[in-house]
């Protein structure tokens, strides 16, 4: 395994990828780097000094905001619909089955945008919030450093059904992932490096504890975990356990941004079956991946780049469309 790449070593790559994707994606020229160059100038540093205080008391905070905006762009586009609470005419994505009582970080959100709104008031997107917390999450936790396409606007619906079919689930097949990704133009590159964002971060054993237990047709576990691990993580989740007790996604590192979670597959340390299956189904296209990534961090480095702009690009209300939010959490005429 090649050594750690510190961010501010991947920092001038990442930039060149960020323009090169611009020249590739022609379609999204409407996002730019520079949409608030004049507006808020500031918006970044706001964002990442809220989320470093966030940081002092909740080391879990960086993978949850991360975490916030792939739900949101995988219903719908990156239109900051999950911030939506529930209102007469509106049912919440926080409530369908991929964030209910796990997706967190709203508050920090909300914490953002007030400081955001003190600024620059009524400038800024929480769909670009979204977007610029994760990259500062990534690179406060260690990990790259891109520049964020930004000119979103915020969506005047959420759509819960939607979220509850196509967010990946920690209980899906391979095939059943590349066709989540592919629904939303992303490609088995894109599959491998964002399901990397699982190097930090926890699970609740609901999660995964289906592996644990009658996984297969003779009622043993799921064979493609490590017996250690096993072992390990029964202890944890016992059957009829507590559903809601919290697992380190990446045992080794678990608050930092590294490539330890492609080394855990390679050992069958996945802890959900969808990030297993990427290493252990036979023949898939994702295991070479996976191995490239595992011996050399800064291709996985670069690779996100790369990646997370190509998902910040799924569907942006821009324009016209759509409306900048004054709070995150309700539409501006409710």
């Amino acid at each position: 395994m090649a050594g750690s790449s510190t961010p501010s070593s991947l920092m001038a790559a990442s930039l060149f990828a960020a323009t090169l994707l611009l020249s590739l994606h022609p379609s999204n020229a409407q996002l730019t780097a520079d949409f608030y160059s004049t507006t808020c100038p500031s918006v970044s540093s706001i964002v990442q000094t809220v989320i470093q205080e966030a940081l002092q008391s909740d080391p879990r905070i960086t993978a949850s905001l991360l975490r916030l905006h792939f739900h949101d762009c995988f219903v719908d586009g990156c239109d900051g619909s999950l911030l939506l609470d529930n209102s007469p005419s509106i049912k919440s994505e926080k409530d369908a089955a991929p964030n209910f009582k796990s997706a967190r970080g709203f508050d920090v959100v909300d914490q953002i945008k007030a400081a955001i709104e003190s600024a620059c008031p009524g400038t800024v997107s929480c769909a670009d919030i979204l977007a610029l917390a994760a990259q500062a999450s990534v690179y406060l936790s260690g990990g790259p450093y891109w520049t964020v396409l930004l000119g979103r606007r915020d969506s005047l619906t959420a759509n819960q059904a939607g979220a509850n079919t196509s967010i990946p689930s920690p209980f899906d097949s391979y095939n059943n992932l590349v066709s989540k990704f592919s629904a939303v133009g992303l490609d088995i590159t894109d599959l491998v490096t964002l399901s990397g964002a699982h190097t930090f971060g926890r699970a609740q054993c609901k999660s995964f504890s289906p592996r644990l237990y009658n996984f297969t047709t003779n009622g043993g576990p799921d064979p493609t975990i490590s017996p250690w691990y096993l072992t390990t993580l029964r202890k944890l989740c016992p059957q009829n356990g507590d559903s809601s007790v919290l697992a380190d996604l990446d045992p080794t590192t678990p608050n930092l941004f590294d490539n330890h979670y492609y080394s855990n597959l390679q050992r069958n340390d996945g802890l959900l079956q969808s990030d297993q299956e990427l290493y252990s189904t036979a023949s898939a296209a994702t295991i070479s991946i996976v191995n490239s990534f595992s011996f050399d961090q800064s291709a996985f480095f670069k690779s996100f780049a790369r990646s997370i702009v190509n998902m910040g690009n799924i569907s942006p209300l821009t324009g016209s469309n759509g409306e900048i939010r004054c709070n995150c959490r309700k539409v501006n005429w409710s």
